[in-house]
Formats: C-alpha cells, structure tokens, sequence
C-alpha cells in the first residue's frame, strides 16, 4: 500500500504562482510514476501533469508552458509548481501515484484545493 500526503495549494492571484507537494510512503519500490489531476466544480477529473521514475514528464495543453512537475526520488515527492495562475486553474488538485505500463491512478491523495482569484 502507498500512502500519499499533499500539502500546498490556497489562494493564489492570477499571474502569480503557487507550489503543490505530495509525498509518498508505503511500497514505495511500485511506484513508477507520480502526477497530478484536478477536478473543478461540475467538470470531469483531468490529468494535469505526470513524471515517470526517470525523468519523463507529460502536460495537460492547458498548462504547458505554465507549470513545471519535478520529483525527488531520495525524497519519494512530487512537485507542480504552478505559474501564471487563471481563474480557470481553480479546482481541487488530487496527487496519484502508480505503477508501469498502467493509467496513473493506483494510489490517491486526499486532494488540496487551489483556487486562483483577486
């Protein structure tokens, strides 16, 4: 079992910035890839970004360009930092982790909410 714990996120203005973090503890040794969704009012969960145990990362057209995942493997966390914030950014943002050659989803946070508002 893994055991994801996010913190960050809160209000953020648009333009600015904000950092999510999501550690991860448990089984560790399964998890190949770590990322994140967000699901905003009366809309469909969407994947924001993801990053492999090597490096590989992949973005929502959304965000690219907007927001940078990274990961510490010695620290077993993930991060999004989030810049040039929209309202549209607004939602509550959920940590996934999961193993190879699966849909990213075998482990879930709690969800954090980011709303991004002047």
């Amino acid at each position: 079992q893994v055991h994801l714990v996010e913190s960050g996120g809160g209000l953020g203005q648009p333009g600015g910035s904000l950092r999510l973090s999501c550690a991860a503890s448990g089984s560790i040794f399964s998890i190949y890839k770590m990322g994140w969704y967000r699901q905003a009012p009366g809309k469909q969960r969407e994947l924001v970004a993801l990053i492999t145990r090597g490096g590989m990362t992949n973005y929502a057209d959304s965000v690219k360009g907007r927001f940078i995942i990274t990961r510490d493997n010695a620290k077993n966390t993930v991060y999004l930092e989030m810049n040039s914030l929209k309202s549209k950014d607004t939602a509550v943002y959920y940590c996934a982790a999961g193993a190879a050659g699966r849909v990213l989803g075998d482990y879930w946070g709690q969800g954090t909410q980011v709303t991004v508002s002047s």
